[in-house]
């Protein structure tokens, strides 16, 4: 593919961005290696949240930026807990996790649900976008049912998709928060391939992009 066709592949994500919908997002092959369906946060549906769990099937997060997340005072969830298993040495994919709290939306009932899980999507994605107006633990309280990603200051510092995904939320104009699914492959169980991804994109008349082509757009 030229390097005329990678920009405009970007150009398409963002704008698909900027509309509320999902983009597929490889990451790199030497990485995770995964394909990830990420959605703006702020505009999830619970028709979305059911796509998210019957056409990706992987864990349903919510990446925040780390201005957002510092505000909520949220914490890398392997610091806080205090047992032998939060260690971070068993990566092979990258130096730690961005996993913290995970959480329901208070306006919940169980926060499993297509339509619990939804709110509190849009909420964190409503709370993002003026994270100083936003009393966390008064919105959101923990354990609950959408993981909670902290992204790291810039692409420079980590090229996960949880980066990636707040990255293009940026460029996009929307509330730093975005939602990040893994693509899984129902016949072997594991991740779904890049063509499988790329099929899946075309018949379903989405936009897929490399994490390396976001990388080289967006200046990193």
């Amino acid at each position: 593919m030229s390097k005329s066709s990678n920009v405009t592949r970007v150009e398409q994500a963002v704008a698909a961005f900027r509309a509320g919908d999902p983009v597929l997002v490889h990451d790199a092959a030497d990485r995770e290696g995964e394909v990830d369906l990420v959605y703006p946060a702020e505009s999830v549906t619970p028709d979305d949240v059911a796509r998210l769990r019957n056409d990706a099937g992987g864990l349903i997060c919510v990446a925040v930026g780390e201005d957002a997340a510092d505000a909520f005072d949220l914490p890398f969830l392997g610091d806080v807990i205090d047992h032998p298993a939060a260690d971070h040495g068993h990566l092979g994919y990258d130096d730690r996790s961005s996993f913290s709290l995970p959480v329901n939306h208070r306006d919940t009932y169980t926060g499993i649900t297509d339509e619990d899980r939804a709110l509190t999507i849009t909420e964190l994605g409503k709370a993002a976008s003026d994270p100083a107006s936003v009393d966390f633990a008064d919105e959101f309280r923990a354990p609950g049912h959408v993981h909670v990603l902290r992204a790291a200051p810039s692409l420079s510092h980590r090229k996960g998709h949880t980066e990636l995904a707040v990255a293009l939320a940026a460029e996009a104009g929307v509330a730093p928060a975005a939602v990040v699914c893994e693509m899984l492959d129902d016949e072997t169980g594991e991740a779904l391939s890049v063509a499988d991804a790329k099929a899946y994109a075309d018949r379903e008349g989405l936009v897929y992009v490399e994490g390396s082509d976001l990388l080289a757009a967006f200046g990193e």
